[in-house]
């Protein structure tokens, strides 16, 4: 099977805004420090919504009462994995991801955000401009965080 046969992975992604900047963690995987917004698979039977919202609060310990959805990018978004990882991440079934994203805007305070949860993703976070973010993500992912970006425009 070559690897334009193999699907892409549903996913749901969360722009979580305060103040005009953007929530960013630290991956504990990834040994050149890379940052990303709250994100992760679409459960069997799970809208992207309540998957966005509970990746939220896996990965931050962020509330759906903390949060308003203000929207939704209006088509997914994808990308494909470099070579380097087909094949090491999920089991190698995918090609790479199938992304909706939604924009959440926080109305808790620093002190509602708790990374230590119990599968821990980030070693670290903090708020970034949308700029700072997309130099600081994994490079194969720069495409991704420019079109929601994009998307989402002046209400960030």
């Amino acid at each position: 099977m070559s690897t334009a046969d193999l699907p892409y992975r549903p996913c749901a992604g969360v722009v979580l805004v305060r103040d005009g900047l953007v929530f960013a963690g630290q991956r504990l995987d990834h040994p050149g420090g890379a940052w990303q917004m709250p994100q992760g698979g679409i459960d069997a039977g799970e809208t992207p919504r309540d998957a966005a919202l509970r990746e939220l609060e896996e990965e931050t310990g962020v509330t759906r009462s903390l949060v308003r959805v203000e929207g939704e990018t209006p088509d997914w978004i994808t990308y494909d994995l470099p070579p380097e990882l087909l094949g090491r991440l999920w089991k190698g079934r995918f090609r790479g991801q199938r992304q909706k994203w939604f924009l959440m805007r926080f109305d808790g305070s620093d002190a509602d955000v708790n990374i230590a949860t119990a599968h821990p993703e980030f070693s670290d976070w903090t708020w970034l401009t949308p700029q700072e973010l997309v130099t600081r993500i994994v490079p194969f992912k720069r495409d991704v965080y420019d079109a929601v970006f994009r998307a989402f425009g002046d209400r960030l």
